[in-house]
């Protein structure tokens, strides 16, 4: 009998682990918003890679604050993983604009680390740890290392263990990946409230792919912080409002240095 050979024996066990990741059905958490849910056939995927992108760095505080609004909305721990580079050129996390989102930061663990290959395989732990509710792994730009089998590192660890992770990419270009679903987030217009009250924090969202459903569309959308969920604008939009997610801190949350 001819004994199987190592890599056909390995290539077996890796699709053996595929089809039984494929085979758990995703739980889905509705955003609130019906024509998304409806476009995402039910709501956001617990469990697997979402990337979310903001395509010029000046949309980066809208695309960091609908990373955080999504975090809060799936419940659970929050990991951040940045990079020492991003602070340097943008400043810490915001914590009062996190907290005014929603943001528990006794739920939430912010880990720096010196580049992305680093930041990289730090994210691949955190999302082996079920504990955690979700991971945000924020990249700056296209880092080479980030490429479609990095993602797919990723993909499956979140597939296993059931931790949705967040590819936050700021002032980066789409590429193939094996994410669920990816994101393009632009600041947006907020309708001020009664006697002109700043209005909820305003996105406009573009679902630009979904992976198994080819679904796409755009939506402005309001984050209610009271009830933790999106919703549809009232009324049309005024000045454009950003989320503050990229300031100096004035307020402190956990945070951990690694590297």
């Amino acid at each position: 009998m001819n004994e199987e050979s190592p890599l056909l024996t390995l290539k077996r066990r890796i699709a053996t682990i595929e089809r039984r990741v494929e085979s758990v059905q995703a739980v889905q958490v509705a955003t609130g918003h019906a024509d998304m849910d409806a476009a995402l056939g039910g709501g956001i995927a617990r469990g697997r890679l979402h990337e979310i992108f903001a395509l010029e760095s000046g949309d980066g505080g809208s695309a960091t604050g609908f990373a955080g609004m999504v975090s809060i909305r799936l419940g659970g721990g929050i990991v951040w993983l940045r990079e020492e580079a991003a602070v340097r050129a943008g400043g810490h996390l915001h914590a009062p604009g996190l907290v005014e989102i929603g943001v528990d930061p006794a739920r939430l663990l912010i880990v720096l680390l010196p580049g992305p290959l680093e930041l990289l395989r730090a994210a691949a732990d955190v999302v082996r740890c079920s504990g955690v509710g979700v991971a945000v792994v924020e990249l700056h730009r296209d880092p080479r290392v980030l490429d479609l089998t990095a993602s797919r590192r990723l993909a499956l660890a979140a597939e296993e263990s059931g931790v949705t992770t967040l590819l936050l990419r700021i002032a980066a270009t789409p590429v193939a990946s094996a994410a669920d679903t990816r994101w393009a987030v632009r600041s947006c217009a907020s309708q001020p409230l009664a006697a002109n009250a700043p209005g909820h924090p305003t996105l406009d969202l573009e679902l630009l792919r979904q992976r198994g459903r080819g679904a796409e569309g755009r939506w402005q959308v309001e984050w209610n912080r009271d009830q933790t969920l999106f919703t549809a604008p009232q009324t049309p939009s005024g000045a454009v409002v950003a989320v503050p997610a990229h300031r100096p801190v004035a307020a402190p949350i956990a945070r951990r240095r690694t590297g």
